[in-house]
């Protein structure tokens, strides 16, 4: 796993994956999908797939992959070396989410929760599947939100493909515990690599950052002291997350923005202004099958 070009800019999303099998092009085949990293305050979001011929589910189950939570960082190692040493039927993509670009999508304009970047990175790596030439016919989601919602979503955009979603898959799919274990190790390395270009010679980043999770003390204390009054967190950093930004509300510059286009709308004149006498209001100006009829409001209908 060549995680180069992401520990070169870790500040841009990031897509590795191994070759494609030639078996995978021939036989129909399966593939599951899985994350790691979603909870985290610290460091990227990985979405890992992995694919392999409907007939070698039997090796799968022999390999004995399991939940990569389940597991320590050791034996997903070994797994994984298991997986890369298969590449002969077995393939595997993964999709890094730099943390700034977690955070951007969701603090933007336009509502983009996570879950819907989880959905659309998954719909992303079906797609780049398709795209390689496997001759894909079953795919494995742990979900995302409402199962059933996120399946018929799936459905709808791959209607060819018999799609499953549901909670727990990886530990319910030796192809999805597969997936698992990859996005686990990419994350585990790319914390571990990550390169903080914050840091000096003078002001060296401290690593004791714990597991990262806003519930970890360790974590809650690294980001406590890490904080800049006026540029915030390092780019390790989830700054659309609550725990990061209650420290930035206790510990930083507040920062007004003024809202130019308020100031411009509310001097920009009506567009209906340009065609109304001087002096006359056009919301008051009657229309022109009133006028042509004599018709005016009545106020006081007498006695």
């Amino acid at each position: 796993m060549d995680l180069c070009d992401f520990e070169e800019d870790n500040t841009k999303s990031c897509v590795v994956g191994s070759e494609v099998p030639d078996v995978t092009k021939g036989e129909p085949c399966c593939l599951g999908i899985d994350e790691a990293g979603r909870g985290p305050v610290l460091g990227p979001m990985v979405y890992g797939i992995c694919y392999c011929p409907l007939s070698g589910q039997d090796r799968l189950k022999d390999m004995g992959f399991a939940d990569s939570k389940t597991l320590t960082e050791e034996q997903r190692e070994k797994l994984f070396e298991a997986i890369a040493g298969a590449g002969e039927f077995m393939g595997w993509t993964i999709h890094i989410l730099a943390p700034n670009a977690i955070s951007n999508c969701m603090l933007r304009r336009s509502k983009y929760n996570l879950n819907t970047l989880s959905h659309d990175t998954a719909i992303g790596l079906i797609q780049r599947t398709l795209d390689s030439g496997v001759n894909l016919q079953e795919v494995y989601v742990d979900t995302v939100g409402d199962a059933s919602k996120y399946q018929d979503k799936l459905k709808g955009i791959f209607p060819d493909l018999d799609i499953t979603v549901t909670p727990k898959a990886d530990a319910k799919f030796p192809i999805v515990s597969a997936a698992s274990i990859c996005a686990k190790v990419a994350r585990d390395r790319a914390v571990k690599g990550w390169g903080f270009f914050e840091e000096t010679e003078d002001s060296a980043i401290s690593r004791k950052f714990g597991s990262g999770y806003p519930s970890d003390p360790d974590t809650k204390k690294w980001l406590a002291g890490m904080v800049d009054p006026v540029f915030g967190f390092p780019q390790f950093v989830r700054f659309s997350w609550s725990t990061a930004s209650k420290i930035l509300d206790d510990k930083a510059v507040p920062v007004n923005w003024d809202d130019e286009d308020e100031d411009e709308k509310a001097a920009t004149p009506s567009v209906l202004s340009f065609f109304a006498a001087k002096g006359e209001d056009p919301k008051q100006k009657k229309h022109q099958y009133f006028q042509e009829r004599f018709l005016h409001s009545v106020t006081d209908f007498g006695s």
